[in-house]
């Protein structure tokens, strides 16, 4: 069974999803190559040869990506200096890039479950417990929910107009 559709969703041919936020996100995160930069971050690369060696791409197409990734907020630029050297960026995430962790490990999480046969390359753990950590959806309340129990529902605050701010304050 698919999500349940709430109110006016329920009828899928009288709304459009011109609003959706995965089209959004896509538009920033949407590219191998980009994913990969991202997990790469999470790893610990911060420099722009570690980021193109790594994920095996050409320097061209890892400075686009890290220009991009900068500019949407998922990275920022931070300089440093080698010892006899010139002054360069590294990337960093920010907050907004740390956000989608649980994006870029549920994929990994699902490719090991369905593309890498009986044992997955990697297992992300727990470092201080050593306990295995796997995404899943869960509610406020802390209950698991599966797709069959999802309902999806249009939020009335998304087009409600902002207070205006007292011009006196």
């Amino acid at each position: 069974m698919p999500a349940v559709m709430e109110g006016l969703l329920a009828d899928l041919g009288s709304w459009k999803t011109d609003h959706c936020s995965l089209v959004k996100a896509l538009e920033i995160v949407g590219t191998r190559s980009t994913l990969l930069i991202l997990r790469e971050a999470y790893y610990g690369t911060t420099r722009f040869t570690g980021f193109a060696q790594r994920i095996g791409i050409t320097e061209r197409i890892a400075a686009r990506q890290l220009r991009h990734l900068t500019e949407a907020g998922l990275l920022a630029k931070r300089p440093y200096r080698d010892e006899g050297g010139r002054t360069r960026d590294e990337y960093v995430l920010t907050d907004m890039g740390r956000d989608l962790l649980p994006v870029i490990l549920a994929l990994m999480q699902w490719g090991d479950k369905y593309l890498q046969g009986e044992h997955s390359p990697l297992l992300y753990v727990e470092h201080d417990t050593g306990s295995p950590v796997h995404v899943e959806l869960r509610s406020d309340t802390g209950n698991k929910v599966e797709l069959e129990n999802l309902g999806v529902r249009l939020n009335p605050d998304w087009r409600r107009p902002k207070p205006a701010a007292d011009v006196g304050d």
